[in-house]
């Protein structure tokens, strides 16, 4: 399970429940992110998100996985799959994108990457404190706030968080990569899209459009009052989505 920004393992908990009688289920942070450390030589780049993920992925020596992403963890994710392609058995994948960024994506990297934003990012933890409420169709309760407030609680914490906006833009070549091989390679694998149609930034249909053009094979689901951060505000909704691909490996 692939967290975005500025969230962690934390935004999976609801689905992880759902699930935990029938699956294994695997939820880590990022370096930088929620419990995990932020080591001073690491660029908190998606690559090395991606590498580091990886290298989880092959020390816990998976098989037959499927990959749960949104946000950012749908690039980081969909990276993780396509050099294990052999080794996915299917995907789910929740507001995000995989291609280089355009629009208003492109828009909301340049305003974050600028230097009042971000030092707002770095030193108010704007992004939890103002982007996050904004982005669920359901208030989170007072101590489940706390507790993304707490996972970044110094500037030299967020650095993390403070990246991934310019990441947008200088992960160009990532993004490249996957736009032409991700879906020739995995374009045969089970798909869900669950998709929340509030978010400002995934709701369109032009990035739908773009999903069901490359993997025509693609389930999709949308949900008319959920908006960005889909694990708080509809979790049942991603659980049943990794059922049906379950669902579709075990009748394949």
């Amino acid at each position: 399970m692939f967290h975005g920004n500025p969230t962690w393992s934390f935004l999976y908990r609801k689905v992880i429940k759902e699930l935990s009688g029938e699956f294994r289920c695997i939820a880590m942070d990022y370096p930088g992110f929620g419990m995990s450390e932020r080591p001073a030589n690491y660029g908190y780049t998606s690559s090395e998100h991606a590498e580091v993920v990886g290298d989880l992925v092959d020390h816990l020596g998976l098989e037959g996985f499927i990959v749960v992403g949104q946000d950012w963890g749908g690039p980081i994710g969909m990276t993780v799959a396509l050099e294990r392609a052999s080794r996915v058995a299917g995907m789910v994948f929740a507001n995000t994108w995989y291609w280089p960024a355009e629009g208003s994506l492109v828009t909301f990297s340049l305003v974050m990457s600028s230097p009042p934003a971000q030092w707002l990012i770095l030193n108010r933890n704007s992004f939890v404190n103002f982007i996050m409420p904004r982005s669920v169709s359901t208030p989170m309760e007072p101590a489940v706030f706390k507790t993304y407030q707490d996972a970044q609680p110094s500037p030299q914490a967020r650095r993390g968080v403070a990246e991934f906006p310019r990441q947008i833009r200088r992960a160009r070549p990532m993004l490249e990569r996957l736009a032409t091989n991700a879906p020739r390679a995995l374009g045969d694998k089970p798909l869900e899209l669950v998709w929340a149609m509030k978010d400002p930034a995934f709701g369109s249909p032009a990035v739908l459009a773009r999903w069901q053009r490359d993997f025509p094979g693609a389930n999709l689901t949308r949900l008319e009052n959920a908006n960005h951060y889909i694990q708080e505000d509809a979790p049942e909704a991603v659980a049943a989505a990794v059922e049906r691909v379950q669902a579709r490996i075990r009748s394949a």
